[in-house]
């Protein structure tokens, strides 16, 4: 049985149809599915584990540490100068630290890691926990297309080699007078006072 023309047409559409349903749609899910599964968070500790930070970047030895006081700011400086600092530009280190994840999570060698800057490292944070537990996050050189950092989270533990947000080297390359408290302007001028009217005789 011969089928008409405008059948074997409409067949072919719909098998074409259901074709770019598959490739585009449910596979391309699937695809989406495994590259979501290989990003990962870097770390697992949250940022009221946290107890002190120490970032090293261009010579630079930072020390913050949390205070023991419910009062603003929560963070101080202990080196290179001793003073508060300021809760939003560590807050937004700490965001970076506790909800980060890596794109993408590659197995090297020791001898490799020079490839990839992580032998003069861009900068280095080490987090320290009120558990006694600490953490090491190296931010090495850019990656080909320059979206994203090589890193190594953990070097002693592991040699993965991870790719994170350059919003980490934003966060760390700061001048030290970014990190202190922002000093409140509390002098207000007083408007001159005018002088009394004096009394007049009708």
């Amino acid at each position: 049985m011969k089928l008409p023309k405008t059948t074997v047409i409409l067949i072919l559409l719909a098998l074409g149809l259901g074709g770019f349903v598959y490739f585009y749609e449910i596979k391309g899910k699937i695809q989406q599915t495994e590259i979501n599964a290989q990003k990962q968070k870097i770390f697992d500790f949250t940022a009221e584990d946290v107890q002190s930070l120490t970032i090293n970047i261009k010579d630079t030895i930072l020390q913050l540490e949390k205070r023991n006081t419910s009062e603003k700011p929560q963070w101080e400086i202990k080196s290179p100068i001793s003073t508060l600092a300021n809760d939003a530009i560590v807050s937004y280190l700490m965001d970076l630290l506790v909800k980060g994840k890596s794109e993408r999570t590659v197995s090297v060698l020791p001898t490799e890691l020079s490839e990839f800057g992580l032998d003069k490292p861009v900068a280095t944070i080490d987090v320290k926990l009120k558990n006694q537990q600490s953490h090491q996050l190296i931010l090495g050189k850019g990656d080909f297309n320059n979206q994203f950092l090589y890193a190594q989270a953990d070097p002693n533990q592991n040699m993965n080699l991870l790719l994170v947000s350059k919003d980490f080297v934003n966060a760390v390359n700061r001048d030290i007078s970014e990190w202190q408290q922002i000093e409140e302007k509390t002098d207000i001028q007083s408007l001159p006072s005018l002088p009394s009217p004096t009394p007049t005789n009708n």
